[in-house]
Order: structure tokens, then C-alpha cells, then sequence
């Protein structure tokens, strides 16, 4: 009986241990493009910090097929910071986003918080903030 008892004690304050340890793993962010003009190519999506964005690599990338225009990617354990998504509908297939002669993008694009500007895309127009719990986004293109 004191074997039980012991046993049943232990399960309990390692249960209660376990609900107070910190998330260590990061958060995740979930983002859901809703309106392609069609599912040809895939969508690009790049995860960037103010020092990252329009000037280096996404600290985090991620791609789809899109399917009845719409996609649903995920960023996994993403740490505490200020950062903002980047979405590039590539029809082409290129990895890169397309021009016309005038400069105007020939592909949608869309950033996080979903701005509309007349121009580049700005970070602070984008920018969010990763804290303590998981995320969920809708960019629209």
C-alpha cells in the first residue's frame, strides 16, 4: 500500500513539475493565403527580421503547391523577436519574383499585417511581434 501510494505521489509531482517547465522549442507561426488568382506555380513565403528583410536571405523559408487558391504553411519554433512574412506567388516557378519593363512585380505578393502601399514593401508596415504564444496569419495577395 505504501509502494501505491508512493508511486501515485511521484506521478503527481512529476506532472506538476513537467506544467511548470518553460516552452524552450519556440513558437509556431501558422499562415494561410486564402486568395491566389489560380494554383499554377507555388507560393514562397520567407520569415525576416528587420536586418534580413529586402536586403538578405529569409532567416526561415517555406513553400507550397496551392490548391483551389488557397495555402496553409507553418514556421516552427520560431524564437522571440520582431519579424515579418514576405509571400511571393511564384506561377513561374523561377524562385524569384518577375518584372514588367516598368518595374511593376508581374506576380502577387503579399507581407504580413496586409498593408496597402504603393511601393516596396516596408518591415515596420509587416512587422510582428513573436512573444509567448503561437500565431496565426492570414496574407492576403
Amino acid at each position: 500500500m505504501k509502494t501505491i501510494a508512493l508511486l501515485i505521489t511521484m506521478l503527481i509531482s512529476s506532472l506538476f513539475a513537467k506544467a511548470q517547465e518553460k516552452n524552450t522549442t519556440g513558437i509556431t507561426i501558422t499562415v494561410t493565403i486564402p486568395n491566389a488568382k489560380n494554383d499554377n506555380g507555388k507560393m514562397l513565403l520567407g520569415l525576416h527580421s528587420k536586418e534580413t528583410f529586402m536586403k538578405a536571405k529569409a532567416l526561415s523559408s517555406a513553400s507550397s503547391i496551392i490548391k483551389d487558391g488557397k495555402v496553409t504553411i507553418t514556421f516552427n519554433n520560431i524564437p522571440e523577436g520582431e519579424y515579418a512574412i514576405m509571400v511571393l506567388h511564384d506561377e513561374n516557378l523561377n524562385n524569384r519574383m518577375d518584372f514588367e519593363l516598368n518595374g511593376m512585380p508581374k506576380e502577387a505578393y503579399g507581407i504580413s499585417n496586409n498593408p496597402m502601399s504603393y511601393g516596396p514593401p516596408q518591415f515596420e508596415e509587416g512587422k510582428f511581434t513573436v512573444a509567448n504564444k503561437d500565431l496565426d496569419f492570414e496574407i492576403r495577395l
